[in-house]
């Protein structure tokens, strides 16, 4: 695979994939709501199979999911699912410890994106992996802020506004080592530290992940609306 010229380099994919998304009012797990004739899980999964760089993937699942074995891709023999955790850190946790447990290096890159964001562009994908190859940390992909951001106190007023400059917003994928990204989060944990996403893992081990701009139609589905904006797009 080249891009500009560029080999790109090879890749494991983690995506965590255990929550319910509650916020959906639905009768099953987001990532399982139809997007235009297919589930959102197998849009999202599909970038990441479609890549000649991918080395195998990993998907972090509820221990008792049944919707995973009605899907197509579950036979891909390049998917191994995993037990999730309670939350995304403890899920891609347990992904990273499966990917030591088939013989990934240390110094292996892995992607992990969220199993609700089925819009990664192939050209988004590749843009990262072509700036981050030879990175001393790794990054991620995100979106300038746009609008005029404000901070709120706690009686719902504005105090003040912020300079949104300055400001990001963090998307996925995440590409880091899969050395220092599992002691960057079994440590995290240990500590009790809130941890977000890989990227903020990262942080509080003291490294500077790299922001890499991506598009910001990487949506990720949250609400219903999320859903029927993308639903839009898929049917075009």
């Amino acid at each position: 695979m080249k891009f500009r010229d560029i080999s790109l380099p090879a890749f494991w994919a983690v995506i965590p994939a255990a929550g319910i998304g509650s916020r959906m009012r639905a009768d099953r797990p987001k990532q399982y709501l139809d997007l235009a004739g297919r589930s959102i899980l197998e849009r999202t999964l599909d970038c990441f199979l479609g890549h000649p760089c991918l080395k195998g993937l990993i998907v972090c699942l509820a221990p008792d999911d049944p919707w995973w074995p009605t899907l197509a891709c579950a036979s891909d023999p390049r998917i191994v699912r995993v037990d999730g955790g309670s939350e995304r850190a403890d899920s891609v946790l347990n992904g990273l410890l499966r990917l030591n447990e088939m013989g990934a290096a240390s110094e292996d890159w892995v992607l992990v994106h969220d199993a609700a964001r089925p819009n990664l562009s192939r050209g988004d994908l590749d843009h990262l992996l072509n700036e981050l190859d030879g990175d001393p940390v790794g990054g991620l992909l995100a979106v300038p802020a746009r609008d005029t951001l404000k901070r709120a106190d706690r009686n719902g007023r504005v105090s003040e506004t912020i300079d949104r400059s300055v400001v990001w917003l963090a998307y996925t994928p995440q590409m880091f080592r899969l050395g220092a990204l599992h002691r960057a989060l079994a440590d995290a944990l240990v500590a009790g530290v809130a941890i977000t996403d890989e990227a903020s893992a990262m942080e509080w081990a003291g490294q500077a992940p790299r922001l890499i701009e991506g598009r910001a139609d990487n949506l990720k589905v949250t609400t219903p609306e999320d859903l029927q904006r993308l639903q839009r797009t898929f049917s075009r």
